[in-house]
């Protein structure tokens, strides 16, 4: 959005999740006979339009631009439609989701279930919301699981420090993981075939391809952190694909589709270890990772 810039209103039948890249500014969101509800954003904020209802973003700054980044459920639902005035005429209010009297619907709060699974309709910056262990993807690996807005749709953000990598694992498509911090890259291949490495840093987008194996290893100086807006919602489940509990962080050996660290191909690792050494860090991984020759040095 240019400075000072608005979008045109506009309301749709398909999901849509916003993550801000740049700039300040607010969000107005409506139902057709409803209360207007108003709501600031800035670099980091997250957060997902109610389906169906009325919207326009507005560019706070007079002087710069605003970007933002967003993943829709639009191509399923067009092509299950195929019908545009349907999709953007359509004037069904969903209450369930947004109910236009509720005065913090916005606001940040939200309800915690388990150790990382929030429900909430706005978070205001994902490079500093606390995460939780889930160390079932890799050794003092941090994790959030956002349901947004009561979408099948969700996004999840992961952490994970300086000299380690997660494990690799496979799941369903569309997974749009959005580097937030750090500097690393990421491996993905389908079963028997070459894997693919694709380096990162903030503001990259990578996508794995469906049920490809993928890996993420932090090959930088500082902590990695990254946003996933996907499909999976874990409180409205839509695709068998992704229904299995578990799956992700089970071992493939023990039906899941995730690859522990001792049945990793050696070279993995072997790699890692030099690429941060290139970027002048070292490994952390010794005191669990098989693999790894730098056994004198724990994860702490």
């Amino acid at each position: 959005m240019p400075a000072g810039g608005k979008l045109k209103p506009q309301k749709h039948l398909y999901e849509e999740m916003v993550y801000i890249a740049r700039g300040h500014g607010a969000t107005t969101v409506w139902h057709k006979d409803g209360k207007k509800h108003s709501f600031e954003w800035g670099p980091g904020s997250l957060f997902a339009i109610p389906l169906n209802a009325w919207y326009q973003h507005f560019n706070g700054s007079g002087s710069e631009p605003a970007r933002y980044f967003a993943v829709t459920s639009a191509p399923f639902i067009i092509n299950l439609f195929h019908n545009l005035d349907f999709v953007f005429e359509n004037d069904f209010a969903f209450n369930d989701r947004f109910d236009s009297s509720a005065e913090d619907y916005f606001s940040g709060k939200g309800t915690l279930y388990g150790r990382f699974f929030l429900s909430t309709n706005f978070v205001s910056d994902t490079h500093s919301i606390q995460l939780a262990d889930y160390s079932e993807r890799g050794k003092d690996s941090t994790n959030m699981k956002f349901d947004l807005a009561g979408q099948t749709m969700c996004a999840h953000i992961s952490e994970f420090p300086v000299g380690t990598y997660k494990k690799a694992h496979h799941h369903g498509p569309g997974a749009h993981v959005t580097v937030l911090s750090g500097q690393g890259y990421t491996l993905l291949w389908q079963e028997g075939k070459e894997r693919i490495k694709v380096d990162w840093k903030p503001g990259c987008v990578v996508v794995p391809p469906l049920q490809w194996f993928h890996q993420h290893f932090n090959s930088g100086a500082g902590p990695a952190r990254y946003l996933a807006l996907r499909w999976g919602s874990w409180r409205y489940r839509f695709m068998r694909l992704d229904a299995e509990d578990g799956s992700s962080y089970t071992s493939i050996k023990k039906g899941g589709a995730q690859i522990e660290f001792e049945d990793e191909d050696p070279n993995i690792h072997r790699q890692f270890e030099a690429d941060v050494a290139n970027a002048g860090a070292a490994c952390r991984m010794g005191a669990y990772h098989p693999f790894c020759t730098h056994k004198a040095r724990s994860s702490a």
